[in-house]
């Protein structure tokens, strides 16, 4: 066994294997895998290996049917089998939500070329006779859906890392992994110790061991899960041909052939953890006693379908482990804790996923950054908040739930709340209802006496969007006050302070005191990797303000720009709390709270002053994200309950009140202001999101600038866009595709909103560069079906600004 490598993979199962083959298919072909067992033990080996591409997530979706298509490749190129069967899958909606949701699907295949498409009843009962289609509303077939071998799968990807110098050794546990001074590790086995420059938790039922090893603690618990396989079935054996599999989500069952039977598989609501204090060491290709009277209202359903499935006895049941995190998705990337740990953990759908997790985490390793933005798997979009009540919690909902569609703004209300801020009880009693934003309770929306404190969902509009424009239409035309306490908040003091932001931030730092800049960060590809606010407090004191839901995933930027001595950073985000107080009327409110000045030629746009506000010190920004005259008051927590209702009080005097994060997001939109993980990502670069002047290539160096420079000169591939929609039941959300009128795509909608105030359904969004300007008609698919739509030559709200600077 080798003594060095440049990675180690811990775990010999699916998604192990496939990082490993692309870590050697990449360039990296000193890499090791060490599994305690066999390949495939633990969840791998027993997986029903559905395939499918379709996917919420657009970048999900991109990688799903990277999988599905390099299985095929696989076998080419090693020689090994993958059992790869593609008769297609049919999708079915029952109601309307789902008919919406398979539409807007649609519609995306469209946009990127996807094979994924309606199809009428008499075609569904050609491709799949056994299935009666009564009460459904509609159906989409795919054509490359299917299944494939577990075992032939993660073989090949064996056999493909093998070949390209990647040693595998099976039946080797790991002791230890121990971190070194250079960021290296050692990883300790019985069979001799690794030195390793990349350590990767691919361990599956056991990740959360081997996370503890490195003293990490992982948001993960595993469930039974059960799956059974009938006996021969004689309209299946007489057909001649392999049947496409039945996605029937809302009877919440998975249905395909398995020989010459069928494959029947349920998330049932009263679902079984097990070991939850942590998996047995001694655990391999078990299975669980079968349990089937779990599933059986899931079964009556599947058989009411398929009426054939009801006369075949039962072959196997297969009730075994699967690990989960709180919602599902895998936990994926470095750890931002640790130097060179990688993660790929709590993976469900696999089969589907492996190919294009293997892919990322190569690209994450060697290049530094993945290709495309996958906030939505990485795993820093939790914190140390996410424990074991929260997450047993939240999987508790998701495996009940798992055919259950997410719905545009949904807030689950499972494992909640987990944190929340002094004000938190004040705002309950006022009315609000709470959202979660990585960890924290904050106000989404506040219902008037008389009004239901609990949202309905759906795609259309919903029982909130009459609150919301209340809130969005009182803040423009007198003030409003927004509990902006989730914002990430930093502190950097000392000597070294102005040099570090600045060899970290891509504009140039302010050098006055009181004087504020945005910048961008810029990602290892030359995208923005966040946007911040910098205010300059004292000649050795920076504050920045950032994304509070990417505060964690920032840290991996942070820690790579040395601190000069004597200076120090830290997070102050649970100390701090903020208000945004905004609109016309909000110097006004203000100034009958302080003594001082908040006149524009005292207190300009974008500066900031450390003054007292209702009896509270607070530092105050003069910057404001619903684009209207505002300012930003930041206090310590302590001291929020105090400040909130010395704002509300002097509010009230002025026809002004608590304003929550959904008339935030329609206020915003309406200026045609980005937001981090919608418009703003690595994918895109700075000339793409009009922030190419906020990088100041003349002032040194600074993190990625090289990067920069390679793109710098580059025409931009998409240009951000704001649209006009003529929607009247439903807005864009986000991620709906735009086509011009002759139906070709050109781009899709990042955020969309209400705009209460300018009376207008509107839409950011990006399009292929030079595909269509200002003026030019196109649709957007809101609820998969062409909406028209305009591109704006400038936002609706006050264009010029003269609002925000008065």
């Amino acid at each position: 066994m080798r003594t060095h490598a440049q990675a180690v993979v811990i775990g010999g199962g699916l998604i192990g294997c496939s990082i490993l083959y692309h870590l050697a298919k990449f360039g990296w072909s000193d890499v090791v895998l060490l599994e305690r067992d066999e390949l495939t033990s633990g969840s791998t080996w027993h997986a029903a290996a559905n395939i499918h591409g379709l996917h919420d997530s657009t970048n999900i979706s991109r990688l799903q049917h990277y999988t599905m298509a390099l299985y095929k490749e696989l076998e080419t190129e090693t020689g090994q089998g993958c059992g790869i069967f593609q008769p297609g899958s049919l999708y079915l909606a029952q109601t309307e939500a789902r008919e919406h949701q398979l539409r807007l699907q649609e519609a995306k295949a469209r946009r990127y070329k996807m094979n994924f498409y309606e199809v009428d009843r008499n075609e569904a009962e050609r491709l799949h006779p056994l299935v009666n289609f009564d009460g459904i509303r509609c159906i989409m077939y795919e054509p490359e859906g299917g299944n494939v071998d577990p075992s032939g799968v993660t073989a090949a990807y064996a056999a493909g890392a093998r070949q390209r110098g990647a040693e595998i050794h099976r039946f080797t546990p790991i002791t230890a992994t121990e971190a070194q001074p250079d960021g290296s590790w050692i990883v300790r086995t019985p069979k001799g110790d690794i030195r390793t420059q990349w350590v990767i938790n691919a361990a599956g039922l056991w990740g959360r061991e081997v996370a503890a090893m490195a003293g990490l603690q992982l948001p993960l618990i595993p469930t039974e899960h059960q799956y059974f396989v009938t006996e021969t079935i004689p309209e299946i054996a007489a057909m001649g041909r392999r049947l496409p599999s039945v996605a029937d989500r809302d009877g919440e069952y998975y249905l395909r052939q398995e020989g010459l039977g069928l494959l029947i598989g349920a998330y049932e609501r009263n679902m079984k953890f097990w070991a939850e204090e942590g998996t047995p060491l001694d655990f391999g290709h078990e299975l669980f006693p079968d349990d089937l009277d779990r599933i059986e209202d899931n079964m009556v359903r599947a058989i009411a379908r398929v009426p054939a499935a009801g006369t075949a006895g039962v072959k196997r049941v297969i009730n075994g482990p699967m690990i989960w995190s709180p919602d599902s998705a895998v936990l994926f990337g470095p750890v931002p804790e640790l130097q060179n740990y990688f993660c790929c953990n709590g993976i469900i759908p696999g089969f589907s996923q492996s190919g294009g997790m293997g892919k990322l985490a190569a690209e994450w390793m060697i290049e530094g950054e993945p290709s495309l933005d996958m906030f939505a798997w990485d795993m820093a979009r939790f914190g140390h908040w996410a424990g074991k009540a929260f997450t047993k919690a939240r999987v508790q909902d998701q495996y009940s739930h798992r055919f259950k569609i997410h719905f545009p703004n949904e807030e689950r209300a499972a494992g909640r709340p987990v944190r929340t801020r002094p004000a938190y009880d004040m705002q309950k009693q006022m009315g609000a209802v709470f959202g979660l934003n990585f960890g924290w309770e904050h106000p989404l929306w506040f219902a008037a006496e008389g009004e239901p404190r609990e949202e309905t969902i759906g795609f259309t509009r919903q029982n909130w969007w009459e609150p919301v424009g209340r809130e969005a239409r009182m803040l423009r035309e007198h003030a409003g006050i927004i509990d902006v306490s989730n914002f990430a908040k930093y502190e950097v003091k000392g000597s070294g302070a102005e040099a570090w932001l600045n060899a970290l931030f891509a504009n140039r730092m302010p050098t006055e005191i009181g004087r504020s800049c945005l910048t961008p960060l810029i990602g290892k590809r030359g995208g923005i990797a966040g946007d911040f606010t910098v205010t300059k407090l004292a000649d050795d004191e920076f504050r920045v303000f950032g994304s509070g839901m990417a505060e964690r995933f920032h840290q991996r930027f942070f820690k790579a720009v040395p601190l000069p001595e004597g200076t120090i950073f830290r997070s102050r985000t649970e100390e701090l709390a903020g208000f945004n107080v905004a609109g016309p009327k909000s110097r006004e409110l203000l100034q009958r709270l302080t003594n001082a000045d908040l006149s524009t030629e005292a207190f300009p746009f974008m500066r900031s002053r450390q003054i007292t506000v209702g009896g509270v010190d607070v530092v105050a920004l003069r910057v404001s994200f619903t684009g209207d005259l505002g300012w930003e008051l930041y206090c310590p927590a302590a001291s929020q309950v105090e400040l909130y209702g010395a704002l509300l009080k002097a509010g009230s005097e002025i026809g002004a009140g608590p304003v929550g994060s959904r008339a935030l997001m329609s206020l915003r939109v309406e200026k045609g202001y980005g937001s981090w993980s919608r418009e703003y990502s690595p994918e895109y670069w700075p000339q793409e999101v009009k922030f190419d002047r906020l990088v100041k290539m003349d002032k040194g160096e600074f993190l990625n600038r090289d990067a920069y420079a390679a793109i710098a000169d580059r025409p931009a591939r998409d240009e951000l866009i704001m649209l006009s929609i003529d929607a009247k039941d439903a807005d864009a959300t986000g991620g709906e595709p735009i086509f011009l009128p002759d139906g070709t795509p050109i781009g899709q909608v990042s955020s969309g909103a209400y705009g209460y105030f300018v009376e207008q359904s509107l839409a950011l969004g990006y399009v292929k560069a030079g595909s269509a300007k200002a003026g030019d008609a196109v649709t957007v698919a809101i609820l998969g079906r062409p909406h028209d739509a305009v591109l704006l030559s400038e936002p609706p709200f006050d264009p010029e600004g003269k609002r925000l600077r008065a």
